[in-house]
């Protein structure tokens, strides 16, 4: 067996965890730095371009729900592949991968070119943030097909158990990112001064930087060969995938239809409430990000030694990753509870922002800890391929308890009854999702 495929099931499991998930936890851990640094440089414009971003926050989450849907799907089925010791099905399933990514980046181009303004128009009257979406929208969504190349052939490394190329790819993109956002949106001495728009330029150079390496490294370091020449699609495969990718994207893409169900609410306070949303959206990735990172860290681990019916492993690694996930997430609520008014400071905050804003961080500061079962046990049935339980976790989590009762608090306490709707959504996913998954665990058989 090859060395790195072995140490998954030998290997101590806190160090082979870490192993696994610092690399994802940092590549993650920058992109989300990108995304509120994004944020910040673009406040400087003002209220309502920051308010544009927010409402164009739900088209770009869907499109990375699709990546990442895709890419959980094919990272869990490669990885059990390898676990049986079936290469040869594992290079079949990456040819699926790559061929079904190319499809969803065209259906994101029709979407970027004619359905923005319908969009965004269900959100705003007001013709400047219109304007700001608009532009920016049409930018990210019809070029995001770097992005969701890039997502797949990072799954396909992780799925082999490397996840330094992964990092690599994620840091050096948010980092171009990053670079290129000052200089095309505030221009060099009167040139490329572009606005929103080069937020949004930024965003897709940077994409396309991590897709291009991605390529290139995957074809001279991958024991995972992928070859579309002759492929002919396989409709159990596709089954297969979609089984898994269809729960797993539709659990990513949950946040993109709750923040616009809650934008369409939020509007009927004020611009600023969906402002502060879309802020904290954005602050609450740079706790989840790192998290997200471990699961990523932890699913093919628990794929390969399913996969290889080492039960009792697959129990030891669930236990390490909840204590995991458990001290970065008590971080995020310590810090939202803490520093509120530091944090919002961040945004060139107006008053209205910080009075609407302090308050917010505080009352949804507790759901990060609240959290911790749902997110790390939703991440355990994706890699089991169980997606119906994992979507069910995830309904719980971000739309089946919390759009009906933002609604109803709102009417009875006001605004800051939508922040209020999370951490009771979140309590209650997090005590089925235990009931779910220990009723799995029951079904084991302890090699």
């Amino acid at each position: 067996m090859n060395q790195e495929y072995d140490m998954m099931a030998h290997k101590p499991i806190f160090p082979l965890l870490m192993k696994m998930a610092i690399p994802p936890m940092i590549s993650m851990l920058i992109q989300s730095m990108y995304n509120i640094i994004d944020s910040i440089f673009v406040a400087k414009l003002g209220e309502e371009a920051l308010t544009a971003l927010s409402l164009a926050f739900p088209l770009q989450n869907l499109s990375l729900a699709f990546s990442v849907g895709l890419g959980v799907a094919i990272n869990a089925l490669i990885a059990k592949s390898l676990g049986a010791s079936d290469e040869k099905q594992a290079n079949y399933i990456s040819d699926h991968g790559i061929f079904l990514a190319i499809l969803h980046s065209l259906l994101f181009v029709f979407i970027g070119i004619f359905l923005m303004k319908p969009f965004f128009l269900m959100f705003t009257t007001n013709q400047t943030v219109l304007d700001y979406a608009i532009t920016y929208g049409s930018i990210v969504i019809t070029f995001t097909f770097g992005s969701i190349i890039h997502i797949t052939i990072e799954k396909m490394f992780q799925a082999t158990g490397n996840m330094m190329i992964p990092m690599f790819l994620q840091g050096i993109g948010a980092i171009v990112n990053i670079i290129l956002d000052p200089i095309l949106i505030f221009g060099i001495n009167g040139y490329l001064e572009f606005g929103v728009a080069g937020a949004a330029i930024a965003t897709i150079i940077g994409q396309m930087t991590a897709c291009l390496l991605a390529i290139i490294l995957f074809r001279k370091t991958s024991r995972i060969k992928v070859s579309l020449k002759n492929f002919k699609p396989n409709a159990q495969i596709i089954k297969n995938i979609y089984s898994i990718a269809i729960p797993s994207g539709v659990m990513t893409s949950l946040p993109s239809i709750l923040v616009a169900l809650l934008n369409s609410l939020l509007a009927t306070v004020s611009q600023t409430a969906i402002a502060f949303f879309g802020i904290y959206f954005k602050l609450q990735s740079f706790i989840y990000m790192p998290a997200n990172g471990l699961i990523q860290g932890m699913r093919p681990l628990i794929s390969y030694n399913y996969g290889a019916r080492h039960f009792d492993r697959v129990k030891k690694i669930i236990k390490v990753s909840i204590i995991s996930t458990a001290v970065i997430l008590c971080c995020g609520t310590i810090i939202f509870m803490g520093l509120p008014e530091l944090v919002l400071s961040w945004f060139n905050a107006t008053e209205q922002l910080l009075e609407i804003g302090i308050i917010g961080l505080r009352v949804i500061s507790p759901c990060f800890i609240l959290s911790t079962m749902g997110v790390v046990i939703s991440g355990v049935f994706e890699s089991l391929g169980k997606g119906r339980q994992s979507l069910t976790i995830s309904l719980l989590r971000q739309f089946i308890i919390t759009l009906p009762l933002a609604y109803i608090l709102l009417k009875v306490i006001g605004l800051n009854g939508i922040w209020l709707s999370f951490v009771i959504a979140e309590g209650i996913a997090s005590v089925i999702a235990v009931i779910l998954i220990k009723k799995e665990l029951h079904n084991f058989k302890v090699d």
